[in-house]
């Protein structure tokens, strides 16, 4: 059941859509879709910014080959039943053309992903891509642009970023180069939580309490998967859990949740301590800046 939205809120979906609607200008826009809370939220705010008319952007969907079956069953079912058109890359695609090479086959394909993206790119003539990305997440995440300008190699600098004075953007593009635009960069989880419930967006059953087996390792829950190693001396168990933010099986963990529906999680999420990142992916614990490393060389 849709409820109202606080004034706070109000005025960041106010936001998100004028920045939407400011990259119609942009050369061939679409909408970066990972199945994620973040990219359905993302998609939703396009239907805002556009209706009563269809969302004039595709859906593109960078498939890792790692993804849970829930996420790729609920991105294709999202795309199906709101009108988009869905495109996906996959980076086993770019192993078998020989531009991707992994130090063996269950390695972690978070950084792979950028090398599928940027062939996704080319081969669409992309100029802007309309992320989902937030400025409290991660620190490097923080110093991003809402207009963020890429070079024909996706490589983005954080001490050479355009001023964004007066909700004024820049859309300009050279010739092979393109923007990331982060509509939501000003949200929090909290608001995320919110418009979820207040709007009843659908989402991967990933993010709502259910058993899985898992075991503790640094303060972290490592689910059993195909691609997870349980140690020899970890001990496992069945514990009702859920997933606060949504990657490849090989980095995302889960959090102890009892939280059933958007409300619930919404109550969860005010009362956590730790960052949702922090809490639940493995990749970012690599290097104190990993996420900055990778969005370097062209990551989300």
């Amino acid at each position: 059941m849709k409820k109202e939205l606080s004034g706070t809120l109000n005025h960041l979906v106010d936001e998100a859509v004028y920045i939407i609607r400011e990259t119609v200008v942009c050369r061939n826009p679409a909408i970066l879709f990972s199945g994620g809370k973040d990219s359905a939220v993302v998609a939703w705010l396009a239907r805002l910014a556009f209706a009563p008319a269809k969302v004039p952007y595709p859906l593109l969907h960078i498939d890792t080959g790692h993804n849970y079956s829930e996420v790729l069953q609920f991105r294709d079912e999202f795309a199906r039943q709101f009108g988009f058109s869905l495109r996906v890359y996959e980076v086993e695609a770019s192993i078998a053309r020989g531009t991707v090479h992994l130090p063996s086959e269950n390695a972690s394909r978070n950084t792979a992903q950028s090398v599928t993206l940027l062939e996704a790119i080319e081969a669409e003539e992309f100029g802007a891509l309309i992320g989902g990305a937030r400025r409290d997440e991660e620190k490097a995440r923080s110093k991003e642009r809402i207009f963020s300008y890429r070079n024909a190699f996706g490589v983005w600098e954080p001490k050479q970023q355009r001023p964004e004075l007066w909700d004024l953007y820049n859309t300009h593009c050279l010739s092979g180069d393109h923007l990331r635009v982060f509509p939501i960069s000003n949200w929090t989880e909290i608001d995320i939580w919110e418009f979820v419930a207040a709007q009843d967006i659908p989402l991967p059953t990933l993010y709502y309490a259910h058993p899985r087996e898992v075991a503790g390792r640094n303060g972290l829950l490592i689910p059993r998967t195909p691609l997870t190693e349980i140690r020899p001396h970890e001990t496992t168990a069945i514990r009702s859990v859920r997933f606060r933010t949504v990657g490849d099986m090989s980095c995302t963990c889960p959090v102890e949740s009892n939280a059933t529906d958007a409300w619930q999680v919404l109550a969860e999420t005010r009362v956590a301590e730790i960052g949702e990142r922090e809490a639940t992916r493995l990749d970012d614990k690599s290097s104190k800046y990993a996420m900055e490393q990778r969005k370097k060389v062209g990551y989300f």
